[in-house]
């Protein structure tokens, strides 16, 4: 593979994520669309001008709303929420690959005194009376109790009996999330929404290695490019150095996958073999490359890497909402500005939805880009599209 420009890496993840060009994604399909090519996206709840799922898909997904993401997970079931890259949503049809997962955690709850018996209780009452928070299943008292899955990895100690027997049915499989209700959620049981036939499935991976090589080639296509080293784009997967270079050398052998290199980059970078035409489009420059300008979400698959996003693009960014106040170099809940191929910057904007009002609190551009007429206008259309997003009719800056 000849190796490849900065210029010409930059459009391929911008192609590869549907950020250059044409909008390849639209409406409710189109989101499912991209998840099913991302593998999944990172869930949080923080919701200052749109949560991060549903801001990653607002910049991607024409014409989308949260409603639709709503549907897709507690009405269509097509998407899960659980577990992967920390809190994420992935695709129904992939439940059977985390089964191990779901067998550890029974493993893990069954060793904590009273639990069993309260699983019993939970599931028998949720089977007559339908879904449940953690407020109104009428289970007293605590437990001492902390998640195989949760995603600090280390938290535990004494919890409400109800909301622990919730979360451990849940990262069992034995619930799903029902619905949420701002930021409660409400399980129900899974054989009432998903068959037996994939409840019962089987792993399509038949070791903890090809379960490796799976993810791993699953976040390799989720950013588009992606290199060996130690990176954040493998949160959530538990691997050594050896284990990450075995499973790299491994999928390039089959085929799965391809090696080239970027001008000016010091480490090879991996792409999906299903992506070659995509690639040879690029290289022939024949793709969709006219400009729109985008507001990414914090924790946007694209962003995954930020040494690797950091070299293809000089741009460095970091999520400051854990940051100090006074440590911060920008602002508590940040957005990346993308225009065209260029990443020209980044905006810190609220939606106050009372008064219906997209509060644009900054926006700072980066060293060299020109604010010309064409650029505001395009912000201004952004902003307008995050504004219609959050339920605002006017924006103030």
């Amino acid at each position: 593979m000849a190796t490849m420009t900065r210029e010409q890496a930059r459009r391929l993840i911008l192609s590869k994520q549907g950020l250059l060009g044409k909008y390849r994604f639209v409406g409710k399909s189109g989101a499912y669309q991209y998840i099913c090519q991302a593998g999944c996206i990172q869930f949080d709840p923080v919701d200052v001008c749109g949560k991060n799922a549903e801001l990653t898909l607002q910049s991607r997904v024409r014409g989308f709303t949260r409603k639709m993401l709503a549907d897709l997970l507690y009405k269509d079931r097509l998407l899960v929420d659980y577990t992967d890259k920390e809190l994420s949503i992935w695709p129904r049809e992939d439940w059977p690959y985390f089964s191990a997962y779901r067998e550890m955690s029974k493993m893990h709850g069954a060793g904590f005194q009273g639990i069993p018996e309260l699983e019993e209780q939970a599931v028998a009452y949720i089977r007559e009376n339908g879904p449940v928070s953690s407020d109104t299943l009428p289970i007293q008292g605590k437990v001492f109790w902390h998640s195989s899955m949760h995603w600090s990895g280390n938290w535990q100690g004494t919890s409400p009996a109800a909301r622990s027997v919730l979360e451990q049915l849940y990262t069992d499989g034995v619930l799903l999330i029902h619905h949420k209700s701002g930021s409660r959620k409400f399980y129900d049981l899974a054989d009432k929404y998903f068959s037996q036939d994939l409840l019962n499935a089987k792993n399509p991976c038949p070791d903890e290695i090809s379960f490796l090589e799976w993810r791993i080639r699953r976040r390799i296509g989720a950013v588009g490019l992606l290199w060996n080293r130690r990176s954040d784009a493998f949160l959530g997967i538990k691997m050594t150095t050896e284990q990450r270079n075995t499973a790299f050398e491994k999928l390039e052998v089959e085929g799965a996958i391809r090696k080239t290199e970027v001008e000016g980059i010091r480490h090879p970078v991996y792409f999906l073999t299903e992506d070659l035409p995509l690639v040879e489009a690029v290289l022939s420059d024949a793709v969709d490359s006219r400009p729109r300008l985008e507001f990414l979400a914090p924790l946007d698959p694209m962003l995954w890497d930020r040494k690797l996003i950091e070299a293809i693009w000089d741009y460095q960014y970091s999520w400051e909402i854990y940051t100090p106040a006074e440590k911060r170099r920008f602002g508590y809940y940040v957005l990346p500005m993308l225009y065209g191929e260029k990443m020209a910057g980044r905006i810190e904007a609220s939606a106050d939805r009372k008064t219906e009002t997209l509060v644009v609190k900054n926006i700072w551009y980066e060293s060299g880009i020109r604010q010309t007429k064409k650029l505001n206008e395009a912000v201004d259309a952004a902003l307008r599209r995050l504004a219609k997003f959050n339920g605002c009719s006017r924006i103030t800056k």
